[in-house]
């Protein structure tokens, strides 16, 4: 969070993580006065250790990042059920993923799914197994475990990085048969839900979140992360830095919110994120989620679609108005051009036009032979 540093500064406070009565805790130390527990208590909700003589909260991603502590990138669960003789291959596996520059959700499931073949191969050393051992595992996750196509997919990439970056066996996998992906169409609202779902809110913050998802096409991680530097209005355009990839882009800012953001700006005034969090930072990715959830709840759209469905639906009705296919590319972000080809499949305005012959059955116009 952006005032960690600035509400719980090194000078005063400094913090430990542990366990107490069998949980993860974080312990908390600065020195006993009553305007350093006030403060305290006001961003965390602490108890007491009457044992210890010291302050602790839980140990959660939440404190972590408030209080400026590493994340754990898999819990200490994780780790214990490994086999001590693969947990130094699990430490290497973890450190290259860190070194190569991986986002911490890819080194949590690379490490999640890594770590099941572990669990499977209990004390058989990781690095010893064969190419047919391998084949066979695969299999098992296939027919036992009945994993989807997608998780197998997961479970490979997560063990190729290990025996291919980690133990440098080039294409140990290569002749290993992938299933086939299942082609799934992104699930967009058409225009007039997206009406409806914006109609439906009456806060003026969760208001300009959704209308920003849609108006720019927005990741829920990169509307967290907006920054108010970010945005340009004169320019009429907004910075997404460090998005999907590592990559930075510029979107169109709409010139439908602009008096609606300063608007916002005066209410709640933001010091650094455009939307912040209840103790500062930004607001949570979970929280838009929620705010997503609940106004589709009000809004009487039985759609099984989540947040990302606004950006599915921005770059759908780009394209339906007619929008060149790699200026979308562009705006969304995309490496290949055959991630954004994907909505041509739900846009082609032609086969809309393309009358059923049933329709032509029921419904015979004049001249039609019967």
């Amino acid at each position: 969070m952006q005032n960690a540093n600035i509400i719980f500064g090194p000078a005063v406070f400094s913090f430990s993580t542990g366990t107490h009565r069998g949980k993860e805790i974080i312990w908390i130390s600065f020195p006993y006065q009553q305007h350093h527990i006030a403060l305290l208590k006001e961003y965390t909700t602490p108890k007491w250790s009457a044992s210890q003589k010291k302050w602790y909260v839980t140990d959660n991603r939440f404190y972590r990042n408030l209080f400026g502590i590493q994340p754990n990138i898999v819990g200490k669960d994780v780790i214990a059920k490994i086999s001590l003789v693969n947990q130094q291959a699990f430490r290497k596996y973890q450190e290259m993923l860190i070194l190569k520059g991986f986002s911490p959700n890819t080194i949590r499931t690379y490490s999640v799914e890594f770590a099941q073949l572990l669990y499977l191969i209990k004390d058989y050393p990781v690095q010893n197994l064969t190419r047919e051992k391998l084949k066979s595992y695969f299999l098992y996750c296939t027919k036992e475990l009945a994993l989807s196509e997608n998780q197998i997919h997961s479970r490979m990439n997560a063990v190729k990085f290990y025996f291919e970056k980690v133990l440098y066996q080039e294409k140990i996998l290569f002749d290993i048969p992938r299933p086939k992906k299942p082609i799934l169409l992104p699930k967009a609202l058409n225009a007039k839900e997206i009406k409806k779902l914006f109609a439906a809110v009456d806060n003026p913050k969760h208001q300009l979140i959704l209308h920003l998802c849609y108006g720019m096409g927005l990741r829920v991680s990169e509307i967290v992360n907006l920054r108010i530097s970010d945005i340009d209005s004169v320019a009429n355009t907004v910075l997404i830095q460090r998005a999907k990839g590592k990559k930075d882009r510029y979107v169109n800012l709409p010139q439908a919110v602009l008096t609606e953001m300063r608007t916002y700006y005066r209410e709640y005034r933001p010091t650094e994120y455009l939307f912040e969090g209840q103790y500062g930072g930004h607001i949570t990715t979970r929280s838009v989620q929620q705010v997503f959830r609940n106004a589709m709840i009000k809004a009487g759209i039985n759609k099984k679609v989540g947040i990302h469905g606004l950006r599915h639906s921005y770059a759908t009705h780009l394209l339906e108005a007619g929008t060149d296919i790699s200026l979308i590319q562009k705006l969304l972000g995309h490496n290949n051009i055959k991630t954004t080809l994907i909505y041509t499949s739900v846009t082609d305005t032609q086969l809309g036009k393309v009358e059923s012959p049933l329709d032509r059955l029921m419904s015979p116009k004049p001249g039609d032979s019967a």
